[in-house]
C-alpha cells in the first residue's frame, strides 16, 4: 500500500472513533465489492467498520422469471439468444443458458449489444433475441441498438428488457427498514451516466449520506471516509469523490436516448419483489422490438433454489459466510444462484479472494 493509501486508513480509522458505534455501510456496486476483496481493503478496515453488499450486480438482481423467460425463448426453434457471458450460466427452472446451448439450443455470447444487432442483420432467418440486463449504464447501449433496429428495418432482432435504476432500489431497502444501513457508497460506473445529483432523494429523505467512489483502492478509502465524517457529524448529503470521471447532471446524451426509447416501469428484482417505478420498458413506439410480446411469452412466479441465499445477500441481510450451501453445494464450478455465477457478485467475490474472512464470518 502506498503512503497516501496509509494517510487515508489513518483518517478512516479517526472518522470511525469520533462516530463511537458500529458503522454499517453498503457499496452498492459489485465491482466495488470486488475490488475491495481484489486490493486487500477489507481486513485493514477499522473494527467497527462494517461494509455489506447491494443490489448492484446486474446479473444477480434480475429476478428469476426473467432468466425462466429467457430459458423458455431459447428452447423455441429459430431463436438466437444473444447475451453478456454471467448470464449463461445462471440456473433456472430449466437448467441455464449454458445447458441448453450443450443440448443444441442456439445461446451466443456478446460483449455489446451492438453484436446482437450484427448477428439479427447476418442471420435473417433467425429471430435474435439480446439480452437487456443491467443498470443505466447499459442500458442506453440496448436503446441505441432499437433505434437501429428500426433504421435498418431489423425485424428479427428484439430484447427482453431486464433493465434496473439504482436509486428506487436503494429506496426500496431503506423503506423495508430491516436493514441498518449508515449510508451508502454509490457505484461509478452507473453514476457517470445519472449523475451523482441523482441520489439526493435518499439524503434528502431518507437521512442517509451517499458518496460517489471509483474503483481503485485511494478512491474507495476517500468515499469511505467522506461517508464516515458525515456520519459523525450528523450530516446527511451527497459528495462526488469521482468527479474526474462523473459530474452532477450526469451524461445527457445517454439519459435523453434512455428517455426517448423507454419508460420507467415496475420491475421485479431477485428478493426485493416488484418495485415500483425501478425498471425500463419498451416505450410504445418500439414495443414491437420487446421479445415477450413479440413470442407471447408471460412471465410467471419467481422460484429461486431453496438452499440459496442469494437474495439476502445482495440486500445487506446476510454475508455470504451465512449460507449454508456457500463454498460447499455452492462454488464457482457447481453454482445455485447468481451471486455465485456473476464475476460482480459477491459470493463469488468472496470465494474467490476472502475465503478466510467468510469462514470467520467477518
Amino acid at each position: 500500500m502506498s503512503r497516501f493509501v496509509d494517510e487515508l486508513r489513518a483518517e478512516l480509522a479517526a472518522a470511525c472513533r469520533a462516530v463511537g458505534r458500529p458503522v454499517q455501510i453498503m457499496e452498492v456496486c459489485g465491482t466495488h465489492t470486488v475490488s475491495i476483496f481484489r486490493n486487500g481493503l477489507r481486513p485493514l478496515l477499522p473494527e467497527n467498520l462494517r461494509l455489506v453488499s447491494g443490489p448492484g450486480c446486474p446479473v444477480c438482481v434480475t429476478a428469476q422469471r426473467h432468466i425462466d423467460a429467457a430459458l423458455e425463448l431459447a428452447a423455441r426453434p429459430g431463436v438466437l439468444i444473444a447475451t453478456y457471458g454471467d448470464m449463461v450460466r445462471v440456473p433456472g427452472r430449466r437448467g441455464s443458458l449454458e445447458r441448453q446451448r450443450a443440448a443444441g439450443a442456439q445461446v451466443r455470447v456478446v460483449n455489446s449489444a451492438r453484436s446482437a444487432l450484427e448477428m439479427a442483420r447476418d442471420n435473417p432467418r433467425q429471430q435474435v433475441v439480446f439480452l437487456g440486463v443491467g443498470f443505466e449504464t447499459t442500458a442506453p447501449a440496448t436503446a441505441a441498438t432499437v433505434l437501429a433496429a428500426e433504421r435498418l428495418e431489423l425485424d428479427n432482432f428484439s430484447a427482453l428488457m431486464c433493465h434496473k435504476l439504482v436509486v428506487p432500489a436503494m429506496a426500496a431497502l431503506l423503506d423495508a427498514g430491516d436493514v441498518p444501513l449508515d449510508g451508502f457508497l454509490a457505484p461509478g460506473h452507473v453514476s457517470v451516466i445519472i449523475g451523482a445529483g441523482a441520489y439526493r432523494p435518499i439524503a434528502e429523505r431518507y437521512r442517509r449520506p451517499v458518496v460517489v467512489a471509483g474503483f481503485e483502492p485511494d478512491s474507495i478509502l476517500r468515499g469511505l471516509v467522506a461517508l464516515v465524517r458525515q456520519i459523525a457529524s450528523g450530516r446527511a448529503a451527497v459528495e462526488n469523490a469521482y468527479s474526474a470521471v462523473v459530474r452532477d447532471e450526469g451524461n445527457r446524451v445517454a439519459l435523453d436516448l434512455l428517455e426517448r426509447v423507454c419508460v420507467v416501469a415496475d420491475t421485479p428484482w431477485r428478493a426485493l419483489g416488484v418495485i415500483p417505478r425501478s425498471g425500463l420498458e419498451l416505450g410504445p413506439a418500439y414495443r414491437r422490438f420487446d421479445a415477450l410480446e413479440r413470442f407471447d411469452v408471460h412471465l410467471g412466479e419467481d422460484e429461486d433454489h431453496p438452499a440459496c441465499r442469494c437474495g439476502e445477500v445482495i440486500t445487506g441481510r446476510v454475508l455470504p459466510a451465512d449460507c449454508a450451501a456457500f463454498g460447499r453445494a455452492c462454488t464457482p464450478l457447481t453454482p445455485i444462484g447468481p451471486c455465485m455465477v456473476s464475476s460482480e457478485g459477491t459470493c463469488a467475490a468472496w470465494y474467490k479472494y476472502g475465503r478466510g474472512l467468510a469462514e470467520r464470518g467477518t
